[in-house]
């Protein structure tokens, strides 16, 4: 039985498997996406290791990408706009 946790993701709870990235986590919203380009265009994760930060979203108010940090219960993440 897999363990589940509540998340907030742009104001909307989600409920995700305890122990996956951030970047996982958007996958269950249903919008992949991370936060949107200075031209306006939406990004998704790309490298997978922290290293391109395309992946970057606001975690409990401090930026962080997504792909390297782990979810944790009642984690508030917002896209960033």
């Amino acid at each position: 039985m897999t363990l589940l946790i509540s998340i907030v993701v742009d104001g909307q709870f989600f409920t995700v498997p305890a122990g996956i990235t951030v970047a996982a986590a958007l996958a269950y919203t249903g919008k992949q996406t991370t936060r949107c380009s200075v031209s306006g265009q939406w990004r998704t994760p790309f490298c997978g290791m922290g290293i391109c930060q395309e992946c970057r979203v606001t975690v409990n108010g401090l930026r962080r990408p997504a792909c390297q940090t782990i979810c944790r219960e009642n984690m508030h993440i917002e896209r960033i706009q």
